[in-house]
């Protein structure tokens, strides 16, 4: 059994951190931090938490007693707080993109912030970094856009099969997070699909960082908001360079992942559903067709808030600890 902090417990990733933890045989929540609502029970913020005990609390990082802490804090603070918990012993999975870089100046380009405290982090991607992981003190969790970005991309580009990808993905609101925006306001958005940082999103440079490592192939991204709560639809788009079937491909893909947990394959005339994955930790990949020009699609879907956040980061805190990966988290999407 392990004692468990989440800092930033108010947000969506801290509600969806304490949905899951709520099932974990070896995790005991200590604290849930939150200056805002400092004394409420959690489930008048998260309603779906009714019958907890636990209570929000604003306390210093230095009086947080655990094994681990999950930092679900804006980008720019995480800095602030990692650490101190490190230099403490504890633990940190980051959810924040203040760690996710192998280079900070590529960081404090994209985020516009100094960088004021670099560590040594392991980015977070258990279906490529598990053994790294299962050692490290600090994880950078990965971003939600880049985890289903960077799993649809990666075997085309360890096989050499493609130069150049090209990412259109469709995220559900809640990726805006819980704070209220003129674009996230409902009749702004709803009947809706608006494209945003069409070219310049933070995202870019960290699929570009981590399919890099994998075959010489560039990247490009643009992100749209869809008018629903939950997933991200990733459509990946590329011109082959070599003349092969979409039954190659998707077998490339199939031995891929045949070990990974929670990615999934879908057969060739199916088209992964956002309600397939929606609640759980699952990122479904297929499509894998080719038109006349030797364009090949494939497309991924996920949770914005489990797989590409709160369950990806609990994923990563089973490896840190050699509890069985899924514990927690197996659990399978809402459809409808």
């Amino acid at each position: 059994m392990i004692d468990v902090g989440i800092i930033g417990a108010s947000g969506y990733t801290g509600g969806e951190l304490l949905r899951f933890l709520k099932y974990h045989a070896n995790v005991n929540v200590v604290a849930a931090t939150s200056r805002q609502h400092a004394g409420i029970n959690v489930s008048k913020v998260h309603p779906h938490l009714r019958g907890e005990d636990l209570k929000f609390e604003d306390i210093p990082v230095d009086k947080i007693d655990a094994d681990l802490v999950f930092t679900a804090t804006p980008h720019g603070a995480s800095m602030d707080i990692v650490p101190k918990l490190i230099e403490r012993g504890i633990k940190v999975v980051d959810l924040s993109g203040d760690y996710r870089f192998d280079d900070i100046a590529v960081y404090e380009k994209w985020y516009s912030i100094k960088h004021s405290a670099p560590l040594d982090a392991v980015y977070g991607l258990p279906e490529v970094y598990r053994d790294e992981i299962k050692k490290s003190k600090l994880v950078a969790n990965p971003g939600c856009f880049p985890t289903g970005g960077i799993l649809a991309s990666l075997p085309l580009a360890k096989e050499k099969l493609v130069d150049t990808i090209i990412l259109d993905s469709k995220s559900g609101v809640s990726g805006a997070g819980i704070k209220p925006t003129e674009a996230t306001h409902y009749p702004n958005i709803s009947d809706n699909i608006v494209p945003y940082a069409v070219t310049t999103h933070r995202h870019m440079p960290e699929i570009q960082q981590e399919v890099s490592k994998f075959g010489d192939v560039r990247v490009s991204f643009t992100p749209h908001l869809v008018p629903v709560i939950r997933g991200i639809l990733t459509t990946a788009h590329t011109f082959l360079k070599e003349d092969v079937t979409s039954e190659y491909v998707k077998e490339l893909y199939e031995v891929f992942y045949e070990l990974e947990p929670f990615v999934r394959i879908v057969d060739n005339d199916e088209i992964p559903r956002l309600s397939a994955v929606r609640g759980s930790n699952y990122c479904d990949i297929g499509c894998f067709q080719i038109d006349q020009n030797g364009r090949i699609i494939i497309v991924s879907a996920i949770d914005n808030l489990v797989k590409g956040a709160s369950g990806q980061a609990i994923q990563n805190m089973n490896i840190m600890f050699g509890f069985d990966e899924k514990e927690s988290l197996d659990v399978t999407g809402l459809h409808p």
